[in-house]
């Protein structure tokens, strides 16, 4: 299974990278996850740190494009497969650099692929 990273992750059941943390665990992949404050979804603990988190496969993004520029080196050095692009977090200033690296970029909802199999 893909080890995947959440940012923008909450403990709001409200909020969609809640639901994306609870369906990536529950569809058996590893998750690790950075959020706002510390905090605990499905057994993945996490907090702001930005962590140096080996072997992730694929990043997906729930923070929008205005709060992503801290984010750009740091998701570039993990030197993931794919950064998902969740619905009202595209940016294309980020596409071009990830696609500069190498680096898939999708514009998707990570739920959406997961529940239709599509979470490759």
């Amino acid at each position: 299974m893909k080890k995947t990273l959440v940012i923008g992750a909450s403990e709001n059941p409200d909020r969609y990278s809640f639901k994306a943390i609870q369906a990536l665990v529950s569809h058996g992949h590893e998750v690790v996850a950075i959020g706002l404050r510390e905090g605990q979804v499905s057994g993945v603990s996490f907090n702001a740190e930005k962590q140096a988190f080996e072997n992730i496969d694929t990043v997906t993004l729930y923070v929008g494009p205005q709060n992503q520029t801290e984010y750009y080196s740091y998701i570039l050095s993990l030197k993931p497969q794919r950064v998902i692009f969740n619905p009202g977090t595209e940016n294309p200033e980020f596409i071009a650099q990830l696609k500069a690296a190498g680096i898939y970029p999708e514009i998707a909802c990570t739920l959406v692929l997961l529940a239709t199999g599509q979470y490759e």
